[in-house]
């Protein structure tokens, strides 16, 4: 029997253990895909019967058996809370929850630092200084023409600032065609205080309806959910959900460096105009329909990175299935923890955000040289 070291087998065994190892990656992969699917499940179905109103099982399965069935509901208080209420915020919490998470682990790979998060560098508050904006001054400039706004255009508005926040912060922290992290940081925080300072600003200058419109983007809510609402965000968050992992090769490759991509022959250029794009349709739209919901974006791709490795064709589209997880769970907790009033969902994903941020700071303090 030959040796399996003699020449000419050395590859075959090396080939063997890649595809060993790709194998075991392959299938630890699919139980954590199956383990989120079926939790996401579970949340989604308990979001739908447990609130200030509780429904019974029987009766959340006859509705929605006679919804799916003929597309009918009867005519009872229960039904009306389910299809009018439970079903769109159940929906927009997964969909604002994938995308935020998605939007984070991309401007982690863009930026190459896994602390990067589109609330600490300042895009989220630019959104929302820019959906603050236009509650202010939209119907006051627009209303006499055109009358009541539409909420279509609340989206715009708080796409434009997602994007401008993060096209001037990317051009303050480039320089030379190479990206300083820790400029990145700083003009982060100095954006977000800008943007705070002029929200302060603008709730001086709103009534009483533009103040407690200002006062749900800052602390963020799913309590103003609905079809139109959803209709209004769905076609933006499910385009960027699918167009983000046709980025991982490039993010992947970035993670070596600019230039090195570069001589990969990457279009770094176009890699990164598209994740920025790509991260400011999500935070905006997310601004727009929820307000300002923190550290999900820091949260749920620094997990995943530990769990699955780096490669961002894993974590793309994981992020996405563990942000809508965890923003549909921490919505029934909202919803539930001071019953009949809600908690905003804003409050608790900053206190398991807030900690969690710390460790990561205390573990990279403890290595410096990961």
């Amino acid at each position: 029997m030959r040796n399996a070291l003699e020449p000419g087998r050395s590859g075959s065994g090396r080939e063997g253990v890649v595809a060993l190892l790709g194998t075991a990656r392959h299938r630890r992969a699919v139980l954590w895909a199956a383990f989120g699917g079926a939790v996401l499940a579970g949340l989604f179905f308990l979001s739908l019967f447990k609130g200030a109103v509780a429904l019974s099982v029987d009766s959340l399965l006859k509705i929605l058996g006679g919804l799916i069935g003929n597309g009918s509901l009867p005519d009872t208080r229960e039904s009306l809370i389910l299809a009018n209420i439970r079903l769109p915020r159940a929906m927009l919490a997964m969909l604002v929850g994938a995308a935020l998470a998605v939007s984070g682990a991309m401007l982690q790979g863009l930026f190459r630092n896994p602390l990067a998060d589109p609330g600490l560098i300042g895009v989220s508050a630019g959104a929302a200084l820019a959906a603050g904006i236009t509650i202010v001054f939209g119907e006051r400039l627009l209303a006499p023409a055109f009358g009541k706004l539409p909420f279509a255009i609340l989206p715009v508005g708080a796409f434009l600032g997602g994007l401008g926040s993060t096209l001037v912060l990317y051009g303050i922290a480039t320089r030379a065609g190479r990206t300083s992290i820790a400029t990145m940081m700083l003009a982060g925080v100095a954006l977000g205080a800008l943007s705070g300072a002029m929200s302060g600003f603008l709730a001086y200058l709103s009534d009483d309806r533009q103040l407690r419109d200002l006062t749900f983007w800052a602390l963020g809510s799913f309590s103003g959910a609905s079809w139109t609402k959803l209709a209004a965000v769905a076609p933006a968050m499910i385009a960027i959900l699918v167009a983000a992992p046709f980025l991982s090769r490039g993010l992947d490759a970035l993670a070596l460096g600019e230039a090195e991509a570069f001589h990969l022959g990457l279009p770094v250029q176009r890699v990164k105009a598209a994740a920025i794009l790509i991260a400011a349709v999500a935070v905006g739209t997310s601004v727009a329909v929820a307000g300002m919901i923190g550290f999900v974006g820091l949260v749920v791709p620094h997990i995943l990175r530990l769990l699955l490795g780096a490669s961002h064709r894993l974590l793309l589209p994981f992020s996405a299935l563990g942000g809508a997880v965890l923003l549909l769970a921490a919505d029934i907790v909202a919803r539930l923890v001071v019953a009949p009033a809600e908690l905003p969902i804003g409050i608790l994903t900053a206190a398991i955000g807030a900690p969690f941020f710390l460790w990561l700071l205390l573990r990279r303090q403890a290595r410096p040289f990961e």
